[in-house]
């Protein structure tokens, strides 16, 4: 006697609905992502499989991959995908992924066995900074509450299209700035009530001193693009003492009368609201606008310096220029190294004693690793746009692992740019001392140590010789 249940259908029928149903379920397509397919049973397909973090036969993200010299790899630039292996350990990723962000930032994924510890976040791209938009122009800051290492300077980025202006103002910060692209002009009155002008180019600076009341228009056909760095890690573009806001929100109009020995209706029509950033009219030349009253003064103060005009410092692998109080007096809070490092190169392991340095990467790829001595040691990944910091004293280089040369600013809150370098130091330390201390089971080697670095050169930017070059490839 066969069971059938309350509808009617034998176990018989049951059984095969199952099984059909069962085939039905394993006919759906599992999701696109490596834990389905595993959680599946399934291989992992192809576009997962290491063979596609060539070069190398299991690639350098891969379980065999073995790198014992943990050499720097440029994941955007040979369209890898880093995952966390390293040297026989790590394992695969099941979860989310988010692809773009771990290229950026491949030695977050895979640090280098030399990190250890837990220094805190020391880059920040503008990318993930708010935009402001206003008439023909934006901005965008990086300061101490994006990134919380920036404690001793602020940035700002911004954009003003041809003849924007940003409106007149000051702050109780010193401002310092480099043009990043097109024309711009300012102006300004000093502490002795002297009237500044000038025109500025790409890779040309100013420098205002603090409450220094400043404007800036946007030049050319494209206008201009600028990095503003302030003494003060806390600043914000927001809190910056506004002509517009001062006059129309917070004066009553009785006063500015008084002010101007004018009639009120005079200020009948004064703007609504602080312009900020706005479209102004095209302006002439600076003889042509230049102030011509009776008590009118030119500054005796130069507020801009023309860095990129300077003759560089040529190394053996790239190029730096430095812009302090020695070649630019009136920036007393801020000092700054314009830097160039060609791929392969290496901007050499260093250290600063008098301020944090606040980088800016303008172009290219590089890797960072800070040593902040306890035992801690961290490694960061730049791209242009980044922003990085390094607290005063500690080490570092700045390794260029892409194919372009890497150009980065070095800035400092500090009169005048000063750093230690490790080759010099070890050339201008006693030979049995650097021996004891580094090759003391390991003569030989120690010789040959010595004889490369007692020279005592300084070389800000080196490119390693194709003798190194070659032998570490034959290492790997």
């Amino acid at each position: 006697m066969q069971f059938r249940n309350s509808c009617g259908f034998s176990a018989t029928q049951l059984l095969v609905s199952g099984l059909a149903l069962s085939r039905t379920a394993l006919a759906v397509p599992i999701e696109d992502s490596p834990r389905q397919y595993l959680l599946a049973g399934k291989g992992l397909p192809d576009k997962y499989s290491s063979k596609n973090n060539a070069p190398g036969p299991n690639g350098p993200y891969s379980p065999g991959y073995k790198d014992p010299l943990d050499k720097a790899i440029d994941a955007i630039g040979k369209d890898l995908d880093p995952l966390p292996y390293r040297n026989g350990l790590g394992t695969s990723v099941l979860g989310p992924w988010n692809r773009d962000r771990s290229r950026q930032n491949p030695d977050l994924v895979r640090p280098p066995s030399t990190d250890h510890g837990s220094l805190p976040n020391l880059r920040w791209s503008f990318a993930d900074s708010h935009i402001r938009i206003e008439e023909g122009g934006w901005t965008r800051e990086t300061t101490a509450r994006e990134l919380g290492t920036s404690v001793e300077l602020a940035s700002v980025n911004m954009r003003l299209d041809s003849g924007v202006i940003r409106e007149l103002h000051w702050h109780k910060e010193a401002e310092w700035a480099y043009v990043l692209d097109g024309e711009v002009r300012v102006t300004a009155i000093d502490y002795e009530g002297g009237n500044f002008i000038g025109d500025l180019k790409k890779g040309d600076l100013w420098y205002f001193p603090s409450g220094v009341p400043h404007s800036l228009q946007g030049l050319g056909e494209n206008g201009t693009e600028f990095l503003l760095i302030f003494d003060d890690g806390n600043f914000s573009e927001d809190s910056t003492f506004i002509l517009s806001d001062w006059l129309v929100a917070h004066t009553p109009k009785s006063v500015i009368s008084k002010n101007f020995d004018l009639a009120p209706e005079v200020f009948a029509h004064l703007p609504e609201k602080e312009k900020y950033i706005f479209q102004g009219s095209k302006p002439g030349s600076i003889d042509e606008e230049k102030p011509t009253g009776k008590n009118v003064k030119k500054s005796k103060q130069n507020f801009v310096h023309r860095m990129l005009e300077q003759e560089p410092e040529v190394t053996s692998g790239g190029e730096v220029r430095i812009a302090d109080s020695k070649n630019f007096p009136i920036s007393k809070t801020v000092a700054a190294a314009h830097v160039t490092i060609q791929p392969g190169a290496l901007r050499e392991m260093h250290w600063h004693p008098n301020a944090d340095e606040w980088s800016f990467f303008i172009g290219g790829r590089a890797r960072v690793t800070i040593f902040g001595s306890s035992g801690a040691a961290r490694t960061f990944d730049y791209v242009a746009g980044d922003v990085g910091i390094v607290p005063r004293n500690m080490g570092h280089f700045v390794e260029n692992i892409g194919d372009e040369p890497v150009e980065m600013l070095e800035v400092f809150r500090a009169d005048e740019f000063r750093d230690f370098s490790l080759f010099q130091w070890m050339g201008e330390t006693p030979k049995r001392l650097v021996v004891d201390h580094l090759f003391q089971n390991d003569p030989e080697n120690g010789e040959k140590f010595w004889n490369r670095v007692k020279s005592a050169e300084k070389d800000d930017v080196t490119l390693p010789s194709d003798e190194q070059v070659k032998s570490e490839t034959q290492e790997l």
